[in-house]
């Protein structure tokens, strides 16, 4: 609720000033109703209870089934009271009541993690007796049954029904309730069969009469078979106290009278674009303990009037191609574990000829719906790794995924297009769970635009983005601000599972504000008089969100921040037109060619191919003929491009670009009504980023409300590059754009949905830069007919998927159903039949399609379009092109996509052949309107096409003063950049969360790190400053250079500085593992010592930041500054931890350097191939073998190699690397690279098999062996060399040592009981002790004997892991990225328990070495 909070507060609906007392629901101080205060949380999940930890202060409990130990223990193995609370929420686990993995729901007594959860909330509950309660469940979860439980009281009526549960037996439905007679008198529950929400030995208090409130006590029957077995059934004591089962309710003791108010929400009513249908409770405790109490309906009419209709699609929750957690997700995918998972893919044999269990699934479902059973056009998979995919798609992980997931794709692919209004999914929204098998994912969800389900585990794919859907975008959708959170390294997985886990934030947000004010609501319901409806109530008295808004933007119009600026000596923005128009054919070049370049980086290769007809290109590296881009159908030519350093490009427009702009007021008023632009030129329009696309550069300006702090409302977007998308040899115009959109349509009603156009727009041609500068805004359209005739055949987009004759036979099938008649009746009245059915034709498109007719305005679309071969690059491969002539230019009629398929598709004609272009389109047909029509006779004729039209716009631009400046002090590194010339506004707004908790008059250190106000500071922080700050690097006036081969600073110790990697401030100390059992769940528990981890937490919380803000209230200045030993002393620690008791002896040898880096500055690194080197330039050393064996030269050398390895002549450097980043939009981050030179401590002989590895590695044995022998001390140290080996080698060793060297003393260890035989000095004796590998794990119990050796009486002797006990394999699959042999999820099972059981099992051995390394030995032991 904190986000409510501030919220209020920043419309000053709230006090900034919270109260120390606990108020909450139950309080009168009407202004104190929303402190709330978050007081504990309870999660199971090691790295969820991290992720509380780090982003909530508050107690942390590990496991709700223990919440009611007396005490209970925190995380950290404290004891620790819960805190007093009023208002408990519990999202107790869905797992087994959504039949995740079962056929049928498994109850609550079932023992499962559902029925264990939801119990231990309602024990907590009885114990601590809070006033409100919210519980959160599947919509299937037996909710009678659990207000059952709640409330202690059992409607009779209902005895017998199944309550939603779907695994009690037919039998047990009919078997009552029994009691037994306690030695008190008091009767309890003795056995309770599924269909009763009642624990055993509950006591029964009494019953209440229908239309009573009061409750009567039972008596126990007096019959002689109950008096003398002291038990009874329901039917029993229903009989002997005159209980009706009709109306009487059984009453059973609690402690505490609570009531229960349950209601179904889905996450789509309350703005969010997701489907997630979930029953939220509202248990109470009632005023008088009235069992009838009537408040859970004002709690329910609260959370339904708090509906808010999504008014943004899946697309607004979609982060940027380009976005850091998308680029650094691709990194990964192209690196190891990317790779580790495309050779497992590229090994398996074909899907549809294997015997799998899943094949069935995508057969069946290809023969249901009509699809062709080898049809695969949109990835043409094949075994192997085969795959032919669109030139969006991500290659890299398409190379990572399996044929059965690819063959899914191509399934809901084709029943996209199967459908009788029919979309291409590679530009319209869908939500694909490829995880699942074709039969059980939907290819749409009910509404358009709306995703489905966030779940664990789940794998989605967006097809039109090419891409699965990341986790920040998963917690996004659940209206969790990641943004916000301090994130550390949780992978994907993870992401994905705390978004699929959680409740939805703006559901529960209004189920816990409806509990906090559901009792006021119903005091002024009363006082209103009888029957008022509190629905009515609300809405006469409660704003909408659109109202807050428009007040905000009245004050700010009042404000009139842009007038403050206006002159008339201000520069024209026209002066930066002429500027960057120069530019655009090289923004071309250094734009993105290729997808593989869309997330910041630069293909590989300087060789590109571009489509001569619809402009898609792509890098050679991409156009495999294996797993490659589908470019067959495409006429390329090849291109080459030169140095396309982005940030050198992008730095350049830095340098030209102005950090602000304004538009004249007369101009704005001559916009036309419709586009609601009024007022717009009171505002400043700030540059919000530079953004490289697609052939081109944007520059993005935003006005925005709240002094230009809050949302955006108008958007002015500079385009540098081609100014119109066009095929390779179709005459591309290169030059500037420039669009100014209102956001106002979509903000304020009426409400506009789906993509917005521009208001005006402007073009400066490159070569023309010294025309006068003409704006242009959009008029009325004119509508007239035109004559769209066909010739020729070929194939249409549903034939081209393959789909066959029986899709549009069971769409007809279909609307004979009872259930669609009457809606394909209306949807026939309304004209709309072809959103039903498919025309007769619809295998058949024309080649040619010649257009005339209509009005005068029309003349400029007629001519004959031809239809393009290209395939996958435009909607539904739906391209007709009219050839360029002297005197008309290049057109394209084609489909137009709705991407959030809000609406139909339908054909335009367009100047450009981008869909994301509308202020090219120059015609709009109606939706009705599809290719196979121009082949018909009768419907030549296509009547209502839209003609748009520009009109001139006398709309001045201009670029506004600033005061802002920005100095960096010459020779001091540690300061950043100084920006003064602030406002007092730009003060107060940058310092709003720090001044008044510091209670500072100077100088504040602003808190940009830490917290959920941060971000508020940071975005006030992006919006005055990150402009003018890029502007002063873009300049070369910071003391850094930012380049990619900037030169690295080094880092000198001062007086009494701490050793690198040694500042326990700085890098604080992990505390020591303890490790418990946990008999009643049967594991091992991974935990700390008493306030340990709580203690290196803080300390982690509260060291230093490389990066930090001070502002100065007084100069109105903020000084950045930089602090690179902070991030050095993380360098060395890392390099150094976990390897040395004495971190300062290895501190010395750690030399660390430093740069600032700015990522799009950074170069992709080119990696050489990694040559392992020979021995042929070394000198040999002999080595005398049993006569007459001698070593080859080339085995001398090798052994001249490893030689030089054991004596510490090869040397090379441990590099560990610690970036920090800039706070803010900068992109830059203070980068520490930590060196240690060493000698190499190992090697790897490569040769093949009969070459000579066993003999070159007994003469490396050889080589010292009376050097080895003269250095034993029995009986502390042994000389010999160890072996362990596969078990099937140590005779073959045994006798490779006989041969060659038969004087060396060799010991095999074929088992345990053979190690047990041997004494300290057989093995100090010893010069080669050979063992089988598989000794620590084959043998359980090798572990105890080295226990009972190191003297280790205490520590039980764990059992083998059933995990697998080496470093698990990083990959991408199940893992995603990061993956590591420390990361949580390695390994993909998800298992926490055998996740311990591993790690306990390490713990163990690892103590147990070391202290039978401290031990002394007799030669004898």
């Amino acid at each position: 609720l904190t986000l409510v909070q501030e919220q209020m507060k920043l419309r000053k609906l709230l006090p900034d000033s919270s109260s120390d007392q606990n108020v909450g629901p139950a309080g009168n101080d009407s202004d104190n109703l929303l402190n709330v205060d978050h007081k504990f949380s309870c999660e199971v999940e090691p790295f969820k209870q991290a992720y509380l930890g780090r982003n909530f202060d508050s107690t942390l409990y590990p496991d709700i089934g223990k919440l009611c130990d007396d005490p209970p223990l925190d995380v950290y193995g404290r004891p620790q009271e819960i805190p007093p609370f009023n208002i408990f929420v519990a999202g107790t686990s869905c797992k087994n009541f959504s039949m995740l993995r079962h056929k049928t729901r498994i109850d609550i007594e079932a023992k499962g993690c559902s029925g264990e959860t939801f119990l231990a909330a309602v024990e907590l509950l009885f114990k601590k007796k809070p006033a409100y309660c919210i519980f959160e469940n599947v919509t299937g979860a037996p909710w009678e049954k659990m207000k059952e439980y709640i409330t202690g009281r059992i409607k009779l009526s209902n005895c017998g029904s199944d309550k939603n549960i779907g695994d009690v037996k037919a039998k047990e439905k009919k078997m009552e309730l029994t009691f037994v007679l306690g030695e008190d008198g008091r009767i309890k529950v003795d056995q309770v069969p599924g269909v009763y929400g009642v624990r055993c030995d509950s006591i029964v208090e009494g019953f209440i009469k229908g239309g009573t409130k009061t409750i009567r006590p039972v008596a126990f029957p007096t019959t002689s078979n109950c008096q003398k077995e002291k038990k009874c059934n329901l039917t029993e004591l229903m009989e002997h106290n005159d209980i009706s089962k009709a109306n009487d309710t059984l009453v059973f003791e609690t402690g505490v009278t609570y009531c229960a108010h349950y209601s179904k929400v889905d996450t789509k009513d309350y703005g969010l674009p997701q489907t997630r249908n979930r029953t939220y409770m509202f248990v109470w405790q009632p005023d008088n303990e009235d069992v009838e109490d009537d408040l859970g309906e004002y709690w329910e009419a609260i959370v339904s009037f708090l509906q808010s209709p999504v008014r943004h699609s899946l697309e607004a929750f979609i982060l940027e191609p380009d976005h850091d957690i998308i680029r650094v997700f691709r990194e990964a995918l192209n690196g190891p574990a990317g790779r580790t998972s495309k050779r497992a893919a590229f090994l398996e044999p074909d899907f549809w000829a294997s015997t799998s269990a899943n094949l069935k699934y995508s057969t069946i479902t290809r023969e249901r719906s009509g699809i062709d059973e080898m049809a695969r056009t949109v990835t043409s998979w094949g075994p192997y790794g085969e795959k032919q995919c669109p030139p969006h798609y991500w290659m890299e992980f398409l190379n990572i995924i399996t044929q059965r997931q690819l063959d899914v794709i191509e399934i809901m692919h084709a029943s996209a297009a199967r459908d009788a209004e029919l979309h291409d999914s590679s530009f319209a929204s869908f939500f694909w769970n490829i995880s699942q098998n074709a039969g059980k994912e939907k290819h749409r969800g009910a509404k358009s635009g709306i995703a489905g389900c966030i779940t664990p585990g789940g794998n989605v794919f967006l097809p039109h983005q090419g891409r699965p859907i990341l986790g920040s975008e998963k917690l996004l959708l659940q209206g969790i601000p990641y943004f916000r959170l301090l994130l550390n390294n949780e992978t994907e997985v993870q992401l994905g599972d705390l978004a699929g886990n959680a409740m939805s934030l703006t559901v529960v947000c209004a189920t816990m504000l409806g509990a906090l004010t559901c009792k006021q609501l119903r005091t002024e319901c009363l006082e209103a008089g009888k029957n008022v409806d509190p629905t009515k109530l609300l809405e006469k008295t409660a704003s909408l969100p659109t109202k807050a808004l428009q007040e905000r933007l009245d004050a700010d119009i009042r404000m009139n921040i842009a007038g403050t600026h206006r002159d008339s000596t201000l520069p024209c923005i026209s002066s930066v037109f002429k500027q960057l128009a120069p530019l655009a054919e090289e923004a071309v070049e250094a734009s993105i060619l290729c997808t593989c370049e869309s997330s910041g980086r630069n293909s590989s290769t300087c060789e590109f191919v571009q489509c001569r007809q619809c402009g898609v290109s792509c890098c050679r590296d991409c156009l495999h003929s294996t797993a490659g881009y589908q470019l067959k159908s495409h006429d390329t030519k090849s291109i080459t491009v030169g140095d396309r350093t982005q940030g050198a490009f992008q730095s350049k427009l830095q340098n030209i670009v102005p950090t602000s702009a304004i538009f004249d007021g007369d101009g704005i008023k001559e916009l036309l009504p419709n586009h609601r632009a009024k007022d717009l030129d009171k505002f400043v329009f700030n540059l919000h980023r530079i953004q490289r696309g697609r052939r081109t550069w944007r520059i993005i300006y935003y006005a925005k409300a709240d002094a230009g702090t809050g949302e955006p409302i108008a958007q002015f977007v500079l385009s540098v590059g081609e100014v119109a998308a066009k095929g390779a040899d179709d005459g591309i115009q290169l030059g500037v754009n420039g669009e100014l959109t209102s956001f106002l349509p979509a903000k304020l009603p009426p409400l506009v949905y789906g993509p917005l156009s521009p208001c005006a727009k402007v073009c400066v041609l490159m070569g023309s830069e010294d025309a006068k500068i003409m704006w242009s805004q959009k008029i009325k359209t004119e509508t007239t007919n035109l004559v769209v005739e066909g010739t020729g055949e070929s194939p249409s987009f549903r034939a081209e998927t393959g789909i066959n004759e029986d899709a549009p036979d069971s769409l007809v099938a279909n609307s004979k159903t009872k259930y669609y008649q009457k809606i394909v009746a209306n949807a026939k009245q309304r004209g709309e039949e072809r959103r039903w059915f498919y025309p007769d034709n619809w295998e058949i498109w024309p080649k040619k399609i010649n257009i005339s007719g209509g009005s005068s305005d029309a003349l400029a679309v007629h001519g004959t379009y031809v239809r393009s071969d290209c395939r996958q690059t435009t909607n539904q491969s739906a391209l007709w092109v009219r050839e360029a002539d002297d005197s008309t230019p290049t057109l394209y009629l084609m489909m137009q996509p709705f991407v959030s398929r809000n609406g139909s598709d339908f054909a335009v004609i367009s100047s450009s052949i981008s869909h994301n272009d509308p202020s090219a389109i120059l015609a709009t047909f109606p939706f009705k309107w599809q290719p196979c029509d121009a082949l018909k006779p009768k419907l030549y004729k296509v009547k209502g096409v839209k003609l748009s039209q520009w009109a001139p716009l006398a709309l001045k631009c201009s670029v506004p003063k600033s005061n802002t400046k920005v100095h960096s002090p010459a020779g001091d590194l540690q300061t950043l950049a100084e920006v003064s010339g602030l406002t007092e506004l730009d003060v107060s707004m940058l310092g709003r969360n720090d001044l008044v908790a510091q209670n500072a008059t100077d100088v504040v250190s602003l808190n940009v790190t830490r917290g959920q106000q941060a971000q508020q500071t940071v975005r006030v922080f992006n919006s005055l400053c990150i402009t003018p700050i890029l502007q002063h690097a873009a300049r070369n006036k910071l003391q850094y250079d930012l380049g990619p081969d900037a030169d690295w600073i080094d880092v000198l110790p001062s007086a009494g500085d701490k050793l690198l990697g040694c500042d326990e401030t700085i890098v604080p100390t992990r505390p020591a593992e303890v490790w418990s059992y946990d008999a009643e769940r049967e594991e091992w528990i991974r935990s700390f010592g008493p306030g340990a981890s709580r203690e290196y937490y803080t300390a982690l919380k509260s060291s230093p930041s490389t990066f930090e803000m001070l502002l100065n209230i007084e100069g109105k200045k903020l000084t950045i500054k930089c602090d690179p030993r902070v991030a050095a002393h993380r360098a060395a620690f890392s390099l150094m931890e976990g390897r040395a008791n004495n971190r300062a002896d290895l501190s010395r040898e750690v030399s660390v350097q430093y740069r600032l880096s700015d990522a799009a500055r950074q170069t992709d690194p080119v990696l050489d191939p990694f040559h392992v080197s020979n021995c042929e330039s070394l000198d040999p050393t002999s080595v005398k073998l049993k006569e007459p064996y001698k070593l080859y030269d080339r085995q001398k050398k090798v052994v001249t190699k490893m030689a030089q390895i054991e004596d510490g002549k090869t040397k090379f450097e441990e590099i560990e690397m610690f970036d920090e980043p800039m706070p803010g939009s900068s992109g830059w981050s203070l980068v520490a690279k930590a060196t240690r030179r060493t000698g190499i401590r190992g090697g790897v002989i490569a040769d093949a098999i009969g070459a000579g590895k066993t003999v070159i590695s007994i003469a490396l044995i050889l080589r010292k062996i009376e050097a080895s022998r003269a250095a034993r001390k029995l009986p502390m140290q042994s000389s010999a060399t160890l072996i362990p080996m596969p078990p099937g080698l140590l005779d073959q060793w045994k006798g490779e040592i006989n041969r060659f060297a038969p004087h060396l003393k060799t010991i095999c260890v074929y088992d345990l009981k053979k190690l047990k035989n041997l004494t300290v000095k057989d093995i100090c004796h010893a010069d080669v002790v050979l063992v089988p590998i598989d000794i620590l794990e084959s043998n359980a119990t090798y572990l105890q004997h080295v226990l009972k050796m190191a003297g280790d009486k205490s520590t039980t002797t764990p059992k083998l892991p059933k995990s697998a006990g080496q470093t698990e394999v990083s990959e991408a699959k199940g893992v995603w990225i990061p993956g590591s042999s420390q990361d949580p999820y390695a390994g993909g099972k998800g298992n926490q328990a055998y996740r311990n059981e591993s790690a306990h099992y390490t713990y163990v051995y690892n103590t147990a070495i070391q202290k039978l390394r401290k031990r002394t030995f007799k030669p004898t032991d």
